[in-house]
This record gives C-alpha cells, sequence and structure tokens, in this order.
C-alpha cells in the first residue's frame, strides 16, 4: 500500500427488505401491506453501492484521484492474462466511466534510457495535474496525462522497498531496507539519511513536521523530527504474527494508523495508544485513506485467499470510521474475489467521501463505489376535512442520494396496518374524497438503494354536505302582530331563519263592538341563521307574550292563523259575558 498525500484521500449496500415491497407495489401498481407504525419512524442510513467496475489499466497497484484535474491516475503492471499486449505503466483515466485518457508507459532506466516501466506507488499529485511516483528499482518519475513520455532519475544505493510524499513539494522520502532517505524528486539526489533498527513502512506527517517510521520485525514504531532527521521516540506495537498492511497519518488530527496481522492500531500524534479495530473473518487490513471533509477513515480489507485458514471466504471488505472515535459509520462493504494472494489493494477517495475507488491486482479491476443515504423526509402531508365529493391533494417531500421513489400508503385501521395506493407514485397524491374515506389516515413511503423513510401522518375527515344552500342548518322564522282593542295593530318583526323565510302578515281581532283590525307584517328572517325568537300576539287587548321556539315557534303563516283563531274564540266569550252581565237601573 502506498502513503497517500493528504489532497489524495479516497461505497456497497443492498436495498433492505421494505425498500423492495416499495418498488414491487410501484412496478405492479398493485396494493401489498406495508409496515405499521405512525411513519417517521425509520432513522436515516448510508450505504456505499458498487456502480462500475473498470478493467482498462492492466494490473492496478496503486491509486490517485488528482485533487485539481480530478483524474484518476492509476500505477500499474502487466497482467498475465493478457500476454499480447503489455498494460504496465501510468493510466489516466475518467473516474466516471474508467474511460483511459493516456497511458505513460516510458520512464528513464538507470542510465537514462527510456524504456517500458511498471509503476508501483503514486507518491504525491503534482500542481494542476500529473503524480510523482515510483517505478523499479530505484526510479523517482513525474509525468502528466497526455505525455509521451516520463521525466525521472535513480536513487543510488540499494533497491527502494517504500515511498512517500516529502517534506516539502520539491522531495521525496525513500526507504531502502532501513535507511530512511530525504531524496530530491528532479535529480533523486540524496539531500539527508537515518538509519534505524528495522523497518518496513512509513507516513509522514508534514504539518507536525514528523515521520513515523515502522519495524514490524521488532514490533515497535520510531518517531523522527523532521528539522533534525533524527529519531526522537520509540511506540511498542502489539504482538503479533508479524504481517504489516500500510502505516497511515491522518493529516488533520496526526493520528498514526498501522495495519498489523487482522486489525488496525491507532495512536495519537504524541503516540500514545487511541484504540484497535479489528475486522470481520480474518481479514487482514491492507490500504487506508482519510478524507478531511467528512472526517472519516476509509480501510480496505483483503482475504487471506487460503482455503486452509479458518474465516477465509476469498471476499474483502471496505469499512468507513469516524476518525475522532474509530466507530464505524456505514456497514461494512463486500468486496467479491479481494484477497491478497497476488498483491495488496489501494483505495482513494473523492473529497467529502460520494465516490470511492478500490483497486484489486488479483481480477484487475478498479472498483467505483458511490455513497447512498436514504430518504430524508422534508414534508409531510397535513391532515385534512373536507365534504364529500371534495378533490384533496396530499403532498410529502424527502432528500436521499440517489433520488428516492415514493409510493403513498393508506391504512384502515388506525395505523395498525398499511396498504400501498395503487399508482400512487408522485410526490403530490390527488384523489376525490367520498365518505368511506371518513379516518382513514396515509402517508408517503420514499425508498432508494439505502433504505427507506416515511412521513408522519395524515388523517381524513370526510363530513355529509350541507344539503341548504344558506349554510349547514335552518332555524325557523316567527310573524305575529299585536293586536290592541281600540281595533289598531301592528306586526313584530319576524325571528331569524334559514335561508331568509318571510313572516306572512299577523292579524288581530279587537276593539269594541266586534271591531276588526289588521296588525302590519312582521319583517323577514334573516338568511342562513339558526332558531331566533319573536313577539308573540297579544290577543284581546292584553299583552300576553307568546315564547318563541316550541310549537309555536314556526312559520309567520302558522301563527297568523293561531292567532286568528285564538281572537274568534276571544271575542265570542265576550260577547257572553256582555249577554250575562246583570243590568242596573238608576
Amino acid at each position: 500500500m502506498t502513503p497517500r498525500h493528504p489532497l489524495t484521500s479516497g461505497r456497497a449496500g443492498a436495498a433492505s427488505a421494505a425498500l423492495a415491497l416499495v418498488l414491487a407495489s410501484a412496478a405492479t401498481g398493485s396494493p401489498v401491506s406495508a409496515a405499521g407504525g405512525e411513519g417517521a419512524d425509520v432513522p436515516q442510513s448510508t450505504v456505499y453501492r458498487s456502480v462500475a467496475q473498470f478493467t482498462t489499466a492492466g494490473k492496478p497497484r496503486d491509486l490517485l484521484l488528482h485533487p485539481d484535474s480530478k483524474k484518476l491516475y492509476v500505477g500499474s503492471d502487466d497482467l498475465p492474462d493478457t500476454a499480447d499486449v503489455n498494460e504496465s505503466g501510468l493510466h489516466v483515466l475518467d473516474p466516471a466511466d474508467g474511460k483511459v485518457r493516456s497511458t505513460v508507459d516510458q520512464a528513464p532506466g538507470p542510465t537514462g534510457t527510456l524504456g517500458r516501466r511498471s509503476v508501483r506507488q503514486l507518491l504525491a499529485p503534482l500542481p494542476g495535474d500529473g503524480a510523482v511516483f515510483l517505478y523499479p528499482l530505484r526510479g523517482i518519475g513525474t509525468a502528466k496525462d497526455g505525455d509521451a513520455a516520463a521525466a525521472g532519475a535513480w536513487v543510488p544505493g540499494a533497491a527502494v522497498t517504500h515511498a512517500t510524499a516529502g517534506l516539502t513539494p520539491s522531495t521525496v522520502l525513500v526507504a531502502q531496507g532501513p535507511v530512511l532517505s530525504e531524496v530530491d524528486i528532479a535529480a533523486a539526489a540524496v539531500k539527508r539519511t537515518v538509519t534505524l533498527e528495522g523497518g518496513d513502512g512509513f507516513a509522514v506527517d508534514a504539518a507536525r513536521g514528523t515521520v513515523w517510521f515502522t519495524d514490524l520485525a521488532h514490533r515497535r514504531m520510531y518517531r523522527i523530527d523532521a528539522a533534525s532527521f533524527q529519531v526522537t521516540a520509540s511506540v511498542e506495537l502489539p504482538a503479533g504474527e508479524g504481517f504489516g498492511g500500510f502505516t497511515e497519518v491522518d493529516p488533520e488530527t496526526g493520528a498514526v494508523w498501522v495495519g498489523l496481522d487482522s486489525s488496525v492500531v491507532v495512536h495519537d500524534a504524541t503516540g500514545k495508544r487511541l484504540g484497535t479495530i479489528r475486522g470481520a473473518g480474518g481479514d487482514m487490513p491492507r490500504a487506508a485513506v482519510f478524507d478531511a471533509t467528512t472526517h472519516q477513515a476509509f480501510v480496505v480489507w483483503q482475504d487471506a485467499g487460503d482455503g486452509s485458514q479458518p474465516g477465509t471466504d476469498n471476499d474483502g471488505t471496505l469499512t468507513v470510521h469516524r476518525t475522532r472515535d474509530l466507530q464505524e459509520v456505514v456497514k461494512p462493504v463486500v468486496l467479491p474475489g479481494l484477497h491478497v494472494q497476488l498483491g495488496g489493494a489501494a483505495v482513494a477517495v473523492e473529497p467529502g467521501g460520494a465516490s470511492v475507488f478500490v483497486s484489486d491486482p488479483v481480477a484487475g479491476r478498479i472498483t467505483r463505489l458511490e455513497r447512498a443515504t436514504s430518504p430524508r423526509v422534508t414534508r409531510s402531508p397535513a391532515d385534512r376535512s373536507v365534504t364529500a365529493g371534495t378533490e384533496v391533494s396530499l403532498t410529502a417531500e424527502a432528500e436521499g442520494v440517489p433520488r428516492p421513489t415514493v409510493v403513498w400508503q393508506v391504512s384502515t385501521d388506525a395505523g395498525r396496518t398499511w396498504q400501498a395506493v395503487a399508482g400512487a407514485t408522485s410526490p403530490t397524491y390527488t384523489f376525490t374524497a367520498a365518505l368511506s374515506d371518513n379516518g382513514r389516515r396515509y402517508r408517503a413511503e420514499f425508498g432508494n438503494d439505502a433504505g427507506v423513510g416515511r412521513t408522519a401522518v395524515a388523517t381524513l375527515t370526510v363530513t355529509i354536505p350541507d344539503p341548504t344552500t344558506g349554510g349547514s342548518g335552518g332555524g325557523p322564522s316567527t310573524t305575529g302582530g299585536t293586536g290592541s282593542t281600540d281595533g289598531t295593530g301592528s306586526g313584530s318583526t319576524g325571528s331569524t331563519g334559514s335561508s331568509g323565510s318571510t313572516g306572512s302578515t299577523g292579524s288581530t281581532t279587537g276593539g269594541s263592538d266586534g271591531g276588526s283590525a289588521a296588525g302590519s307584517g312582521g319583517t323577514s328572517g334573516t338568511p342562513g341563521s339558526v332558531g331566533g325568537a319573536s313577539t308573540g300576539a297579544t290577543v284581546g287587548g292584553g299583552n300576553h307574550t307568546t315564547p318563541s321556539g316550541g310549537a309555536l315557534a314556526s312559520t309567520g303563516a302558522t301563527v297568523a292563523t293561531l292567532a286568528g283563531s285564538a281572537v274568534v274564540l276571544t271575542a265570542a266569550g265576550w260577547v257572553l259575558l256582555r249577554r250575562t252581565r246583570p243590568r242596573t237601573t238608576g
């Protein structure tokens, strides 16, 4: 694994059963049973899913996603399976589809003669575009997209066993066994060296002026001060079998991550142990990279590829961890066929973590994974109260990657069970309310590759339409006239009533000697109002008030009829009284 420059820091999940239910309903248009609950009860999740595999760059050994040009640089060996073509060199790919933009396969040998060279490690990006790389046995080269050949020079001494970006833009650091050297890129001239007891790999913390060098044989890690280029501290590593995967430094925190056997041991910038991450099924950590935007570490684990070992399944994994507490933030992604028998994997991540690239030297491919986030509901439908026959529109919204689909669901048993509404697969669901819809509950369920999200529930209340045209109900209106014994009368004001009914003309009969007079008509009732009161008629010269409502609180015509009958009876009684009264003489 190649140590990564901070700027080159580099996702597969399955849809849930609930999402499969949603998609099946959307495809068939038929209602299906769905999970109960009141909605808005599904936590948001993130997964990485494989979206493409590139087989255009030979046997990939290292990856670099250029921070400026956004091109994917691949250092490769030749694939043995393709004897008719040599695929070694520096390949420049379009990261979207893996299409080869160019290949730089010529680099200088120890005498300066150009020849076909494989590229083992990518050390750092060049400003704007291009990369600094290591090629066998001691070559330090530079090239960019479109170059016919690389520029390069050879480091004096033994074969280079490891290399990475230097402490300054013009230098790289190389290890030749236990000897660590600072080397000028242009001429490969050695500027400084330090010899340790042993060594396997190292990483640079340029922000803190520190180099961390691991010695797996002695299970130790050395801290080298960049200014003096001398060892200033030694940190003990856990005992183990001696297999090493990588040494990387988180450029944000200075924490040192070391892949050992089947675990990753993490120390802070001072060398204090922070914790250990263990792989699943004995997989070995072979590559790691950090993303400063998300504050996450991406670790590639490879299977041992040895059927005699317990837990061997030939599949590797990608895990993603928060750098502050080492906790996994996504479900581990299975990488089929990724084992260590024919070389170590490499990883690169797009800033922000939207895309991740993992190389598989065994299969000669690069897998592109994309981050998927389950839907997050941003708008839920609201409760509605309408009359039957009214058109109802319910609207819901959610965001997620990829863009989620939607299916509306309805519950007729207070939310205990839900059914998909056939054909309702748009953010707005419109229908005509019927009385049978009263009390039904509705929600929208959004789904994508990362999972599902459900809105809060909206309850629909449906009432019977008002059959009248003036309001929701009607009260009676009454009229009456006030009669007097002197033969005059006046109509009372009509009470309120439905649709403004008009009171009939009240009449009174009174006065002496059987005189009669008609009262003036009452005014019409108030439209759309309910249940008013009126003044009853006065009969036979008295002020007898009849209360409104009850039997007499009916229409003006009815009251007038009753009033007329009462006057006739009263007049008859008055005549009888006159006939039986004794005469007086005097």
